[in-house]
């Protein structure tokens, strides 16, 4: 990944959710990636090269690979 990167945004609301959003710029497949954790254990990542990961924080898990590749998805939702 990208390590160059500037903050647009960043906070957590009252029900204790956190939000990161990071501009890798022009040069990432994703330029705009974020990610959010939730006070009930969950989280979620939208990478700067394309990929998608999102954990349930009860056992499930998925991933999506970068440019439609191969992802795949773990436990039970």
């Amino acid at each position: 990944m990208p390590d160059n990167y500037s903050y647009k945004s960043s906070g957590t609301n009252s029900q204790g959710n956190h939000y990161c959003s990071r501009d890798y710029g022009s040069g990432a497949a994703n330029s705009n990636s974020y990610h959010y954790s939730n006070s009930d254990g969950s989280y979620y990542y939208s990478n700067p090269n394309g990929s998608t990961y999102y954990n349930s924080g009860n056992g499930y898990s998925s991933y999506t690979a970068p440019s439609g590749g191969n992802g795949g998805s773990s436990g039970k939702k």
